[in-house]
């Protein structure tokens, strides 16, 4: 008499089988990184034994290069090897490299041009699981000079070690955001609903670009008012503001209408959904362009109102050094 297995008991089986192989890879990763680690500390140590040669290092490399790359690969070519003592100087104590990280999330912290960023970006990546491929979108969308560019440098510091626990809306909500993974042209015929199905269908990307804490909640979520119904794009939540979050999609300039219809859904949370414990409500306008000016009149001072922009594109070095040029030099205006 023949049985047939539960398909449950079936996929617990596979589940483990899965586990195993995702686990093993990662042991070996880590092995790898260690072993890098361990040559590039031992090249830093016999370049410092003959100091008594300005060039002894490099003198070191290339003669490893040529006895090592032979016999185990391109792995230990002289650009590798300089990887390897870099990335022992950069990472000088075992213990603190990250199990989670593979050498890949390694090679791209040692592609920036400053520690600040390296420690931002190490901080990030551990705190929020981040891929090898999430950690390069983020470094190649400028997430730490955006960032920087709306908030001191400290501050930036301070929340990447969670060291700044009385955080604001404006601490974690990005201006502008980069939603580059929707495929949209800028100059393309789109609509509202167009932008709103491209960012459910990538919201793993769009969490992503959102930034700490963010979990999706609702879509197109209806709110009825005395025999009127009224319709909230995006709901998400915020475990970290504790508050929910609600976002309005606009593909044209905002208008202080736009920002009163928004205002009205923050009010509908805060009255008929928030909790007592929870904070108050955030509004997000997502829209392609928007006057400053326009907004900081229309809306009270702390408001929990954002206009944030969006782009369609990753931005190039040049535009984020305007960008953050034009935005220090309108900090310096209001002060003065």
């Amino acid at each position: 008499m023949s049985t047939q297995l539960e398909p449950s008991f079936i996929e617990e089986i596979k589940s483990l089988i899965l586990q195993s192989r995702e686990n093993a890879v990662r042991t070996v990763d880590h092995l790898r990184v260690i072993l890098y680690w361990n040559i590039g500390k031992r090249i830093f140590e016999e370049e410092q034994g003959g100091k008594d040669r300005a060039d002894y290092g490099n003198y070191i490399i290339k003669s490893l290069a040529v006895t090592l790359q032979p016999e185990f690969g391109t792995g230990f070519s002289i650009r590798q090897l300089e990887r390897y003592r870099q990335f022992y100087r950069a990472f000088p104590i075992a213990s603190a490299l990250r199990t989670q990280f593979s050498w890949t999330h390694y090679k791209l912290l040692l592609s920036l041009d400053s520690q600040d960023k390296i420690y931002y970006y190490q901080r990030e990546a551990a705190r929020n699981n981040w891929t090898a491929r999430q950690l390069e979108r983020q470094i190649n969308s400028h997430l730490y000079e955006r960032l920087l560019a709306s908030s001191d440098k400290q501050s930036v510091l301070a929340a990447a070690s969670q060291e700044n626990v009385n955080l604001t809306p404006s601490d974690i909500i990005k201006d502008p955001m980069v939603l580059e993974f929707l495929g949209l042209k800028q100059d393309a015929n789109y609509y509202e609903k167009d932008l709103e199905s491209g960012l459910i269908t990538h919201l793993q990307e769009f969490l992503l670009e959102l930034g700490n804490g963010f979990s999706f909640v609702a879509r197109q979520k209806r709110i009825h008012l005395d025999g009127d119904d009224f319709f909230i794009d995006l709901v998400f939540y915020n475990r970290l503001l504790q508050c929910f979050v609600l976002i309005e999609l606009l593909r044209s300039k905002v208008t202080h209408q736009d920002l009163g219809q928004l205002q009205m859904y923050v009010n509908y949370y805060d009255r008929f959904e928030k909790q007592s414990f929870e904070n108050p409500t955030v509004g997000i306008l997502l829209c392609a362009s928007k006057n400053e000016a326009m907004v900081k009149v229309t809306l009270p001072e702390n408001s929990s109102i954002i206009a944030s922009k969006y782009k369609l594109y990753m931005p190039s070095e040049t535009q984020l050094l305007e960008q953050l040029r034009s935005g220090l030099d309108a900090a310096n205006k209001e002060e003065n």
